[in-house]
């Protein structure tokens, strides 16, 4: 289709535009289409019965005609999931958008469970269920987002089961529609509120169970994709144990009901104190034992003589030193005595063979002085004492000076 130019000076009639609109819609051909039955004006006396079919997940609705005759054939009522089958059609004169329906089934739960099946694939293979992305829960959060229905059985669980265990705890509560084609938007729009709440640490999304129609906007692509972005942890409380809806796979918590989830995300205040309770008893027990352990090794050491008197090890090392020292004056008094006994000995032979003992026993030495006045020299040959040789003769008591008077050679 070609652009329309148009301009103040040259603009295009109502009726040219309805009529371009309607060639373009009937140009679609048969289509198929699928939503919810919102409201249904028939009467037996139309020949045409009108429907108003209106998406799943979404404020938007289209106009549907039918013959009232195979309306009969197959009737419809408000809350029906169905596809129809039909022809799109523009009404120039009240430029008005209806599909012309001549074939509709109910959505069967086969289908429905086929297509969450499809679609959890498809998130799967873009890692938005991946088990890293997990966030973990605070252990004492500052304030707790609930997203529920108003007056619901999951809101009064949630909060009677967690004021129980920690009466403290604050809850900021967002009530939605939690069925229905309304219910992701107002859900998207309360995850938003709370995920922009600096106060709010975790976020808890609630619903008691229903079938899988029911639980449908919990498996909406666009929730999902809301909760994977979210900043703050996200636990899902659906309730439904059969068929989780995608909302269990993308958010950081699963809970199997919202009691489930109120235990999961809130501390019970009472077990906590009793563990501190317990933890506090074993390690005072411990440190007791501790202590007791450290004493009688205390005194285990204290009883050793080394530390029961100081001074033993010296006094031992002393005696030590003691008879060590009594030792080796011993030694060197037996060393000594034979080393003077040995020295005695040898003065009495030196004393016996000097020249004193042989002259005390009556001999003597006799010296002659030379004549070139060199010193005395002792006399051992008749040819040192010629006749006239002055001599000096050596015995015991003194010195004799004689002269040699003749020289005669032993026979």
């Amino acid at each position: 289709m070609s652009k329309l130019e148009t301009s103040a000076e040259s603009p295009i009639q109502v009726r040219r535009l309805n009529q371009l609109v309607k060639d373009y819609v009937e140009r679609l051909g048969h289509i198929w289409v699928e939503g919810e039955i919102a409201q249904v004006n028939s009467k037996p006396s139309w020949k045409l019965s009108y429907i108003t079919l209106r998406d799943t997940s979404a404020e938007f609705s289209v106009s549907i005609t039918c013959s009232t005759s195979a309306l009969r054939e197959h009737p419809l009522k408000n809350g029906d999931r169905v596809v129809m089958y039909g022809k799109p059609a523009f009404y120039a004169g009240r430029a008005q958008f209806s599909l012309w329906a001549t074939e509709w089934r109910p959505v069967g739960l086969g289908m429905l469970l086929a297509r969450l099946e499809q679609l959890r694939k498809a998130l799967a293979a873009e890692g938005l269920f991946d088990p890293r992305l997990k966030r973990p829960l605070p252990f004492l959060p500052r304030k707790v987002g609930l997203i529920t229905g108003r007056g619901s059985a999951a809101e009064r669980d949630v909060l009677s089961v967690a004021r129980s265990r920690w009466p403290e705890v604050e809850f900021r509560v967002v009530n939605t529609i939690v069925q229905g084609a309304k219910a992701v938007p107002e859900v998207l729009e309360a995850l938003e509120v709370l995920d922009s709440d600096p106060e709010v640490d975790v976020i808890i999304i609630a619903r008691g169970g229903g079938s899988v129609e029911d639980l449908l906007p919990f498996s909406d692509e666009a929730l999902i994709r809301a909760v994977s972005r979210a900043s703050t942890p996200v636990v899902s409380a659906i309730g439904h144990e059969p068929d989780n809806p995608l909302l269990d796979n993308v958010a950081d918590l699963r809970a199997a009901t919202p009691t489930d989830a109120a235990k999961k995300t809130v501390p019970d205040a009472a077990e906590e104190r009793r563990l501190i309770a317990e933890l506090r008893q074993r390690s005072s027990a411990s440190l007791r034992r501790w202590v007791d352990r450290e004493e009688s090794m205390l005194r285990d050491l204290t009883s050793r003589p080394v530390l029961r008197d100081p001074s033993t090890p010296i006094r031992v090392r002393q005696e030590l030193v003691d008879t060590q020292v009594e030792r080796m004056r011993f030694v060197v008094s037996r060393h000594l005595e034979r080393e003077e006994s040995m020295v005695a000995g040898l003065r009495g032979k030196v004393s016996a063979l000097g020249p004193a003992a042989t002259l005390a026993r009556g001999y003597a030495v006799v010296q002659v002085q030379p004549r070139d006045h060199s010193g005395d020299q002792i006399v051992t040959t008749i040819e040192q004492s010629p006749p006239g040789s002055q001599l000096r003769i050596r015995v015991g008591d003194g010195s004799i000076t004689a002269a040699a008077m003749a020289t005669q050679p032993a026979e």
